[in-house]
């Protein structure tokens, strides 16, 4: 007790000193001076780095939605999709009642090397037995990755053998692609779609560009639909196909930092053909400046939703430790003006994660009307002098309502118990080859196989063990969707993820309008006051 009134009567002494000598307690000294007084004086022993690392957090989180820390690990996990590569054994895989099941190999990877082939069961990694525990896929994914060059020993399951298969797989860089799919949607309109803008994205649209140019592409959908962002650089140089030399593409600014001015730094390639992009609520950041980018200069159209509104540029401070700050510097303005951030209050991270309940509940995704913007956010397109709007996000030309006709809560229950996946994981496992032997590749596929009566019952039977009751109103409402659900996830089991989106698309509202947009010259040039 002495010790403690002896240790308190110090620190008041030690403030008193301070205060008579005028010192200065600055906010990080304040700040060091409590990490030392916790780490010293708390009754347990205590986590130095948690509580910095907790610090640090609570301290963005007063700041905008977007200033964020991150760990070591978390900083290396948040890269891997941009930088365009991680080290692995080159799979994709789904976790199926508790089984880790391959889908595809990577095209020249580890696994493909040494002989994995779809439909494979991994049972065990390193003497670790992976199948039946509930492992997490983050779990699995970390025994599978590892430094290039060293070695991860798998065992598996194939349909046929009896005895379990051993294979010592060489991790090697594994590419992560960004252009899920590019197709020819008709014999003139190429469809590409890019669910993030990473590192390799540019490569990867301009070798997708080629190919569909070689197939008589003259016009092109691009798809931006659920597109997170990602580079400013990938989102610049794509602009850059469809621009001319100069053409401003996007800039930003801050009272505190230099502004930038990003432009075309050449004349573009597809400076001619129609273009379309296609956006929703989840379309965000680098995606919006494509898309901000593609209307202000009166170049394409856009067609869906508002986009999501994110606005905001994070610039990475590192520490030594590979731990990092994403830290919000300025914001960005498309050519016209326009700043894409939607408004936020500052420590309100709530109300800016709930901003797409609230656009639900006023009726926003179902009708344009429910839409207003003042006068104040009026900006006008750089060429035919459109009216355009500001305040948050990319209001689309053609808006596309959200379509829900379909949706009940028994294909709810399908989807989120797992069923739609492992029915057809089962299916394809069985079939695969008797499948690729009538369906040789996705077009034949996609022209011929009808997912019948008798597979349908399958599915209504492994619901059932699954616990979703069969409801035969809601599974008529829903029927023609699952149809093609169904027949699109057997398409990307048996042949590429691309296939997926050639069948998928046909229930997209978005898409289908976008197509009959863009062949239809009078309402195209309509849109843009040509």
């Amino acid at each position: 007790m002495r010790a403690l009134t002896f240790i308190i009567l110090s620190i008041i002494i030690s403030a008193s000193a301070a205060v008579s000598q005028n010192f200065v307690l600055t906010p990080e000294r304040k700040l060091q001076y409590a990490e030392g007084i916790i780490s010293k004086f708390y009754v347990d022993s205590v986590d130095r780095d948690t509580i910095v690392d907790e610090a640090i957090r609570a301290m963005l989180k007063t700041l905008d939605p977007h200033s964020a820390y991150s760990t070591p690990e978390e900083t290396r996990e948040l890269n891997e999709p941009l930088n365009g590569n991680f080290s692995g054994v080159g799979i994709q895989f789904n976790m199926g009642t508790d089984t880790l099941y391959v889908i595809q190999t990577v095209a020249g990877g580890p696994s493909e090397k040494v002989g994995l082939l779809p439909g494979d069961r991994i049972i065990m990694v390193n003497d670790t037995v992976i199948a039946g525990v509930k492992m997490k896929n983050t779990d699995v994914m970390k025994r599978l990755r590892g430094p290039k060059g060293s070695v991860v020993n798998v065992k598996i399951k194939r349909h046929g053998v009896p005895e379990l298969i051993e294979f010592n797989i060489t991790r090697d860089d594994i590419p992560i692609y960004s252009v899920d799919a590019a197709y020819m949607a008709d014999p003139t309109t190429g469809y590409i779609r890019i669910s993030r803008f990473a590192e390799q994205t540019p490569q990867e649209f301009t070798e997708a560009m080629t190919k569909l140019r070689k197939q008589g592409m003259k016009q092109l959908i691009i798809d931006l639909q659920d597109n997170g962002g990602g580079y400013l650089n990938a989102a610049q140089e794509l602009a850059g196909h469809f621009l001319k030399k100069g053409d401003l593409i996007v800039y930003t600014d801050s009272p505190r930092a230099p502004g930038y001015t990003f432009v075309a730094d050449k004349d573009g390639d597809f400076r001619d053909g129609r273009v379309v992009v296609l956006v929703n609520q989840f379309s965000a950041s680098a995606s919006e400046i494509l898309a901000g980018a593609i209307q202000d200069h009166d170049r394409g159209v856009i067609v869906g939703r508002r986009t999501f509104g994110k606005g905001l540029v994070q610039r990475p401070f590192p520490f030594p430790d590979g731990s990092m700050i994403r830290l919000t510097v300025s914001k960005y303005f498309t050519p016209s003006g326009r700043c894409i951030q939607k408004p936020y209050v500052k420590g309100d991270l709530d109300d800016y994660i709930d901003d797409m309940k609230h656009r639900f509940d006023a009726g926003e995704f179902m009708h344009s009307d429910s839409i207003h913007f003042p006068d104040s956010l009026q900006y006008k397109t750089l060429h035919a002098g459109r009216t355009v709007y500001g305040g948050g996000g990319i209001m689309p030309d053609r808006f596309i309502p959200l379509d829900t006709a379909w949706y009940t809560t028994y294909y709810r229950d399908l989807l989120a118990k797992g069923t739609l996946y492992q029915y057809v994981l089962g299916y394809v496992d069985q079939h695969r080859e008797s499948l690729k032997k009538a369906y040789p590749d996705e077009d034949a596929f996609a022209r011929n196989f009808e997912p019948g009566d008798e597979f349908m019952q399958g599915l209504i039977e492994k619901a059932e063990k699954d616990g979703t009751k069969y409801d035969e109103s809601q599974f008529r409402q829903s029927e023609s969707y699952l149809r093609t659900v169904l027949k699109a996830l057997l398409a990307r089991d048996l042949y590429e993820d691309g296939a997926y989106y050639k069948i998928a698309n046909g229930l997209n509202p978005t898409y289908t309008e976008g197509l009959k947009l863009i062949n239809d010259i009078k309402e195209y040039n309509k849109l843009l006051d040509r």
